[in-house]
């Protein structure tokens, strides 16, 4: 089995580096044949690594590889700016190491707006790719629905939109094994001739594409799982990830809080509680682990920013995926 090698910004997320150092070592511990490069204060990762009993000579310690960067881009920051002048950061030294070719992937929780720098001037676009999208697994009905673009591209051109279903098309065949996905393009209505004259001429490409395009999709036909993959602009798509983040929070407390009002109903709830795990469980973004960049040459995948050790486990995991699926 090749050996893959995925590069770690630790120092992007909300946590710091306990969560993700310790992401990265349950990754290490998991995945065979993964090297992983955590990139960070040296001193810092190696304390975190010390904490979890992670050195030699436990048998997964060789899998890990410290690369130290002295700096750190914060969210607060002006992303072109901080990408330029932090060059010793542990996000850019990340990205490095996949522009040189020493990683296959990479995995952050920094900046999205960093990254998204990050990855114009460091990661090449697979060839005829305008744009790369970010992608989200929404839940749905029966499975997932890939919705892209989620933020990376706030304005598009009809061809992006084309572009963006037939990424999320071959995603959806080789990584989720779905044989000939249904794509939808989001839009007000099931109409053609319905949205804004990018809308109306990206329809037209979609259907001479070849892809299984079913036509036009509204927002609510994403959970009911009428198509695999949705379609939209980064700014519709944000808006319809972020909805979604914070309406499965808030149904799962108004639930809990009904659930235990009454004495009965918290009888019924423990009855329950297996099926309400299940439930739970399908809507935690941390079984995912993160959004993925398609049309890169290579992987990075912009995990959550409250991302805790299970979600960067599960973001590397992916990574791990896209490579040994050939994507």
């Amino acid at each position: 089995m090749k050996e893959i090698t995925i590069a770690v910004d630790v120092m992007g997320g909300d946590l710091g580096a306990a969560a993700t150092v310790e992401g990265a070592w349950d990754a290490a511990r998991e995945y065979q044949g993964v090297k992983l490069l955590l990139v960070g204060p040296q001193e810092t990762i190696q304390a975190e690594l010390a904490r979890l009993k992670a050195a030699s000579p436990n048998k997964n310690a060789h899998m890990l590889e410290i690369l130290h960067a002295s700096e750190v881009i914060t969210t607060n920051e002006t992303p072109t700016v901080a990408v330029k002048a932090k060059k010793d950061s542990s996000m850019v030294r990340a990205f490095h190491t996949v522009k040189e070719g020493r990683a296959n992937g990479l995995v952050t929780a920094g900046s999205t707006g960093a990254v998204l720098v990050s990855i114009f001037t460091f990661i090449k676009r697979k060839p005829g790719i305008k744009r790369p999208a970010l992608c989200a697994l929404l839940p749905n009905k029966t499975g997932h629905t890939l919705l892209l673009d989620c933020g990376a591209n706030a304005e598009v051109k009809p061809e992006y939109l084309l572009q963006f279903g037939q990424l999320g098309s071959e995603y959806m065949q080789r990584c989720m094994g779905i044989k000939s996905p249904k794509v939808g393009l989001i839009n007000i209505g099931a109409e053609e001739e319905k949205g804004t004259p990018i809308y109306q001429e990206a329809h037209q490409l979609l259907k001479q594409s070849g892809l299984n395009f079913v036509g036009n999709i509204e927002g609510r036909e994403i959970p009911a799982g009428t198509v695999d993959v949705a379609i939209c602009d980064g700014f519709v798509g944000n808006i319809i990830l972020k909805h979604t983040e914070g309406l499965s929070k808030t149904l799962m407390a108004i639930i809990k809080e009904e659930l235990m009002a009454k004495t009965l109903s918290k009888i019924g709830a423990l009855l329950a509680k297996p099926s309400f795990a299940n439930l739970k469980k399908r809507f935690d973004y941390r079984e995912i682990g993160g959004a993925p960049f398609l049309g890169l040459t290579s992987l990075v995948v912009k995990a959550h920013g409250s991302s805790d050790a299970y979600a960067i486990k599960n973001a590397i995991g992916q990574c791990v995926k896209f490579e040994r699926d050939g994507y």
